[in-house]
């Protein structure tokens, strides 16, 4: 398959997705088109990146400063002391605003990065460069960046469009499955959300996207940013309609923030989980039926991915659940703003079902028993 490149516009934005097989190359002449004024380059890079795609960026960027910046990734390490951290450096090498930050990484090295990028001297030019599933198909695009509370996930950040995103499939090739679960489950959330379609696609590909099949990848990468750019551009500051892309996340967030975001459950794990706690909430709310439930279920048995939600399929689980519903970045009142599940492909609009802390208790029995 060709080089795939998808275009965004917005009224203040406009930046490239390039997607595609060894396309790194491309990288110096975007570099000199879109940051000609730059002579700095901070790569702010995931400590487990190969030394073979660092020794490639650094020849290819040779005619500028170059700063490796390296970062030990995890949930934890995504905060404000790692933010502080990295603003230090930059400062100390007399970065300026014609300069550039680059990220190398999974989502919470783009989501740092691209946080410290729109705030660094009220901000810096921007790269993302995803090397993982789940950046490639969701966190490296949008423009949503930030950090993590100890109150509960991506709590402190801003709204901060990169120059570029170059999402390369050679480095999804050296990913562990658990990793390719990750970026798949927000995958599987695209098609929910938006397209039967492509969901009816995923019944008989999704085998071959954990395969890691170079087409299979790049046909999903590339759907799953068309999707979402769909909900972004309408909605760019995450006000109303954008919210949507949040589904499954209202439990998945507190399924985080209750483990103390520990290696136990990734966040693609805690998505997937999420998902099917919140279409059983709408079978419940009478907002869709069993059938969808079922095909919902079935592709996750079809593909061995039930363990997700059978960690957190018993009401006492889901009840340990419920205290940290109440800091989701919808809610704005005391009640819980869910994005529920109305068919394949068709979801409830944000605000329309906020359900108090006293009903989801009483319903987590009811959620259990499907």
């Amino acid at each position: 398959m060709k080089i795939q490149e998808i275009k965004f516009y917005d009224k203040k934005d406009s930046y490239s997705i390039i997607i595609g097989k060894n396309i790194l190359s491309v990288l110096p002449l975007k570099v000199r088109n879109l940051c000609p004024r730059a002579k700095k380059i901070a790569i702010i890079i995931d400590k487990n990146i190969p030394l073979k795609f660092r020794t490639k960026l650094a020849r290819s960027l040779k005619k500028y400063q170059i700063d490796f910046l390296n970062f030990s990734t995890s949930e934890k390490t995504k905060s404000m002391k790692t933010v502080n951290f990295f603003l230090k450096k930059l400062l100390n090498k007399n970065y300026n605003r014609a300069d550039l930050i680059i990220s190398v990484g999974g989502g919470i090295t783009s989501d740092v990065a691209g946080f410290i990028s729109s705030i660094y001297k009220r901000g810096i030019n921007f790269i993302n460069i995803p090397t993982t599933l789940l950046g490639q198909v969701d966190a490296a695009i949008g423009g949503k960046t930030g950090v993590n509370s100890s109150l509960g996930k991506n709590l402190i950040g801003s709204f901060y469009q990169p120059k570029l995103v170059l999402s390369d499939t050679q480095f999804i090739h050296s990913l562990k499955k658990r990793e390719m679960v990750c970026g798949y489950a927000e995958i599987l959330k695209h098609s929910l959300i938006k397209d039967k379609n492509f969901f009816e696609w995923l019944k008989k590909n999704t085998k071959n996207i954990l395969k890691k099949k170079p087409s299979a990848l790049i046909y999903a990468i590339k759907k799953s940013c068309q999707i979402k750019l769909q909900f972004v551009k309408k909605d760019v500051n995450e006000k109303n309609l954008r919210m949507v892309l949040n589904f499954g996340h209202t439990f998945a967030h507190a399924i985080e923030v209750r483990n103390n975001y520990s290696k136990r459950t990734s966040h693609g794990e805690a998505v997937l989980a999420g998902m099917i706690l919140v279409t059983k909430l709408s079978l419940i709310k009478k907002i869709c039926n069993e059938k969808i439930l079922k095909e919902v279920i079935n592709i996750y048995k079809e593909n061995n991915l039930s363990y997700a939600y059978k960690r957190y399929s018993s009401e006492n689980t889901i009840k340990k659940l419920i205290p940290y519903l109440k800091n989701d970045k919808k809610n704005d009142d005391e009640k819980v703003n869910f994005i529920l599940l109305k068919g394949i492909g068709k979801t409830t609009i944000p605000n329309k079902f906020k359900i108090s802390i006293k009903e989801i208790k009483k319903y987590s029995k009811l959620i259990s028993q499907y």
